[in-house]
């Protein structure tokens, strides 16, 4: 089926260094890269914010792509999600796609998400279309407030950016608020000790996370993440202000993350990891 979930109205990867590595190798406090064919409804449900979390958490956008590789600029979406979260973490709204990307999908990425390029081609939608309405979908969200998580966000903001600009759909430049929960747990949980994907940190706060690397199981999973995070930590600003905190610990994650690659020699001293959050 090429496209999936409940409807809403209007509503990962040759080793870049800007995308953040997760190498076991790597220190407590460095961040990782993140690494459907149908959305499958979550088989747990998390607990109840208490009263003093965020008001931001009542109401919570969910964003994930599935891709041919790890190149934002060049490779391509193969599946998408986009949703809306309730207080309590479950799913208000859904809406996933599966699409045609128009290119071979790499067996590496097939191993990662599960979809063949012959899955892709006889059961996706063209890309043009899925991304129109992913870009369509997001809009909705932030034209009405709603902050929209992301792990990694970087990640899936730019390569969406660079879909809409091929298939002449008007891109997503500025993507505010956003909410990144690996930007968020690295900030606030900084000298933890292990990696740092999805997986990790969902299971660190107890979220449920079935079927990883599904779009819809991936969004949902660092959404609730993100309401466990406000809960812990006492994320009460407005969502705004987060946003604008969230640039600024980018940045300085993307430094301590390069001083740490030129100590072990995977980066030259003239490069740096690229801290431009949530989009690049």
């Amino acid at each position: 089926m090429s496209e999936v979930g409940h409807t809403v109205e209007g509503m990962n990867h040759g080793e870049q260094l800007p995308l953040w590595d997760d190498a076991a190798d790597e220190p407590a406090g460095v961040p990782p890269r993140r690494a459907l064919d149908e959305t499958r409804p979550a088989e747990a449900s998390v607990a109840q914010p208490s009263a003093r979390a965020a008001h931001w958490t009542d109401a919570v956008g969910v964003f994930d792509l599935e891709t041919t590789g790890v190149d934002v600029t060049s490779d391509r979406i193969v599946t998408a999600h986009v949703g809306l979260l309730g207080p309590d973490g479950s799913a208000r709204s859904a809406r996933s796609w599966l699409s045609d990307p128009g290119v071979e999908i790499p067996e590496g990425a097939t191993a990662v998400h599960g979809i063949t390029t012959e899955h892709a081609r006889r059961h996706g939608r063209p890309a043009a279309e899925v991304v129109a309405e992913v870009v369509g979908a997001l809009r909705e969200l932030f034209a009405a407030g709603v902050p929209v998580v992301a792990y990694n966000a970087p990640y899936d903001f730019s390569l969406l950016k660079y879909e809409a600009l091929r298939h002449g759909v008007a891109p997503i430049l500025d993507p505010t608020p956003v909410i990144d929960p690996l930007v968020l747990d690295k900030a606030h949980d900084r000298y933890r000790k292990g990696k740092r994907t999805l997986e990790v940190v969902a299971a660190h706060y107890a979220v449920p996370l079935v079927g990883a690397h599904d779009a819809a199981a991936d969004a949902i999973a660092a959404g609730r993440v993100a309401q466990a995070l406000a809960r812990r930590f006492g994320l009460a600003a407005p969502v705004h202000e987060l946003h604008t905190q969230q640039i600024g610990w980018a940045r300085t994650q993307a430094e301590s993350l390069t001083e740490y690659f030129i100590r072990v020699g995977r980066l030259d001293p003239t490069d740096a990891v690229d801290g431009s959050w949530p989009i690049r």
